[in-house]
């Protein structure tokens, strides 16, 4: 079903004009309203409420309603690649990308920029660098630590001079 045609909008609709649709459509079938009608009723008119919820959900939000535009063409049938429900997932399908002549077809560099910009890979990517810099941060101080305690001694200077030590102490 067509979320446009649904809430008796075109294409270029606003957000203000979406909204005073979906107001004027969820007061027409809230389920409250119906609640001491007939089952039948109330359950056709529950289905079509949460239609209008549902197109409401999309059409608000920009990117939602971009991927749903992208999924059907100008005359409200289902383009080759959409699937499932009412045009929009969860999970977005970058299996396509729409040309001037109506074909579909993935580069594989999209899918590489789309993944790169993802939230997933970004907070990774966040993740990598904090662990890394935490490493150099730990090694680095490891190494004024030593020089702190040990004034003017490298680490081998020290370790020379405890197996010096070793035949002293051994001799007493």
């Amino acid at each position: 079903m067509d979320h446009y045609k649904l809430l008796g909008l075109s294409r270029n609709a606003s957000k203000e004009e979406i909204k005073e649709a979906f107001r004027k459509l969820a007061m027409q079938f809230h389920p409250d309203k119906h609640a001491h009608s007939p089952k039948s009723v109330r359950d056709g008119t529950t289905l079509r409420f949460k239609q209008v919820s549902e197109a409401y959900e999309v059409l608000i939000d920009d990117r939602k309603r971009a991927d749903y535009n992208l999924r059907y063409n100008n005359n409200g049938g289902r383009s080759a690649s959409a699937s499932g429900g009412y045009g929009y997932s969860s999970r977005p399908n970058y299996n396509y990308r729409r040309t001037a002549n109506g074909d579909a077809f993935v580069s594989k560099f999209e899918i590489a920029v789309r993944y790169l910009n993802s939230r997933a890979f970004l907070l990774n990517l966040a993740l990598a660098g904090t662990l890394l810099g935490g490493t150099v941060i730990i090694d680095m101080s490891k190494e004024e630590l030593w020089k702190m305690h040990n004034s003017g001694k490298s680490f081998e200077d020290a370790m020379e001079s405890i197996e010096k030590a070793k035949p002293l102490k051994d001799k007493r």
